[in-house]
């Protein structure tokens, strides 16, 4: 038995395609469930978000880092199925200010995500912040999860695995 990476997304056709992914049924299941709690959180206050992307292969990871549009040269966690960026729209128009994406931590931690703006944990130093990004792991699981010893199961609760590595989570 694998996991939803191994059973879903790697037999995907679009698995290596280059093409800019925003189908919800590439997003482990788990995890889905909470991307749209944080969508109906976002809208419930008064936001207007949309997903601007989903699964995204190394394919299209390396051409984004080519244009210098994103500052990893490998796929991350959106390429196993466990990241979504959004779009936040004001007064009608796409806001791609990060400053804006400020209320992401907080709604994150809410559906219990984690947010690109402080990687779900807050009181850490981090190279850089990614506003408009949240995703279904912390950053500590990210090494096992690229080497394929680790994938996150279906009750897998984000909060508890950073309180029990002794993150101080709301």
């Amino acid at each position: 038995m694998g996991n939803f990476y191994t059973d879903v997304i790697r037999k995907d056709p679009r698995f290596r395609l280059p093409n800019l992914n925003k189908d919800l049924n590439l997003l482990e299941p788990n995890f889905r469930a909470r991307v749209l709690k944080f969508k109906e959180f976002a809208e419930h206050q008064g936001h207007v978000v949309t997903i601007l992307e989903t699964y995204r292969s190394p394919a299209r990871q390396s051409a984004l880092f080519k244009k210098g549009a994103t500052q990893l040269k490998n796929v991350g966690v959106h390429g196993y199925g466990l990241a979504v960026d959004f779009a936040l729209y004001i007064n009608g128009k796409y806001d791609p200010n990060g400053h804006d994406y400020l209320f992401f931590a907080a709604l994150a931690k809410q559906a219990g995500v984690v947010s690109g703006i402080d990687w779900g944990d807050p009181g850490k130093p981090h190279s850089f912040r990614d506003f408009d990004h949240i995703q279904g792991v912390p950053v500590f699981r990210q090494a096992d999860l690229f080497a394929g010893r680790w994938y996150p199961g279906a009750n897998y609760d984000v909060a508890a695995d950073l309180r029990a590595h002794g993150v101080k989570v709301a």
